[in-house]
């Protein structure tokens, strides 16, 4: 995700240039100028602006076609971003839920049990980082070195990582209960943290595999399209050539929106702008591997 500072305007307009959507669009624009000019030059040269038209009556139809485009955009954009939105909250109770549960077992385990600390400081941080690589649909890696707790050396890299790591965590700790290390009241304050786990899981698997409808999607690039391919046709009688570096603009701003909602619409991805996970598994990994010594 970018970091940036959201008052410095100066440096957002210097850079425009560098924009994803800029990079992206560049060549689309290109053309759409070019056809911009190929409309402008044919009716300049051909129609006749004294006289009746009725391809001038085309800006009433685009003013109201403009109009429906414009809400279908924002509730587009709303929607995408309720979706990045939602993964962020559900990765900040991870955090949280990874540091309250870290604090629980430390004050728990007593100061001689090496083994047990030492699972749950690397359990912990190794759920998150397994979410991550399971969310980015990439073949889930196990950040592990040949220190690491023997409990993991089990896992199966080919099923779903993250269930197993928040099944060997339930299984150590009702080990540790029936040990008697672990008093039932421990055991029932532990259990909120332990559930939260697969909790905020299936709530980000929801997110992930649950795309914006196809026809919805299709339906307003269609829209955008041919709305704006029919701009320099109806617009060109009132602007004349300036209506090239107008229907650019147009074509920008409305299809940037629509890139734009792709991109956060899944959070989880590689993209510029989603969610920083990555970021967020790592400081999960240095808090718990502070607290838990």
């Amino acid at each position: 995700m970018i970091s940036y500072k959201s008052k410095d305007w100066a440096h957002v307009i210097t850079h425009f240039h560098k924009a994803d959507t800029v990079r992206i669009l560049f060549w689309p624009m290109v053309i759409m100028a070019i056809y911009s000019a190929g409309v402008a030059y044919v009716e300049n040269t051909f129609i006749d602006f004294n006289g009746e038209s009725h391809v001038k009556n085309l800006t009433i139809i685009q003013s109201l076609l403009g109009f429906v485009l414009s809400l279908l955009l924002v509730f587009r954009t709303n929607t995408a971003y309720d979706r990045w939105w939602e993964g962020r909250k559900l990765w900040g109770a991870l955090v949280n839920n990874s540091r309250n549960f870290a604090l629980k077992m430390n004050a728990i385990l007593p100061s001689d049990d090496h083994a047990s600390r030492r699972f749950f400081k690397e359990a912990i941080p190794h759920y998150a980082s397994a979410l991550r690589d399971h969310l980015k649909s990439e073949e889930v890696r196990l950040e592990l070195d040949e220190n690491s707790h023997p409990d993991f050396n089990h896992i199966d890299r080919s099923k779903h990582i993250p269930n197993q790591i928040a099944s060997l965590l339930y299984q150590r700790t009702f080990r540790m209960n029936k040990e008697g290390k672990i008093s039932m009241d421990q055991f029932l304050s532990i259990q909120p943290e332990l559930q939260s786990f697969t909790d905020i899981c299936g709530a980000c698997e929801r997110i992930k595999n649950t795309p914006i409808p196809y026809s919805y999607s299709v339906f307003v690039k269609k829209f955008i399209f041919f709305y704006t391919i029919s701009l320099p046709i109806g617009f060109v009688f009132s602007l004349g050539y300036y209506v090239i570096p107008v229907s650019v603009l147009v074509f920008y701003a409305l299809t940037s929106l629509e890139i734009i909602a792709e991109e956060i619409e899944d959070p989880f991805g590689g993209d510029t702008n989603d969610l920083p996970t990555g970021l967020i598994a790592a400081n999960i990994r240095k808090h718990v591997g502070e607290i838990i010594h």
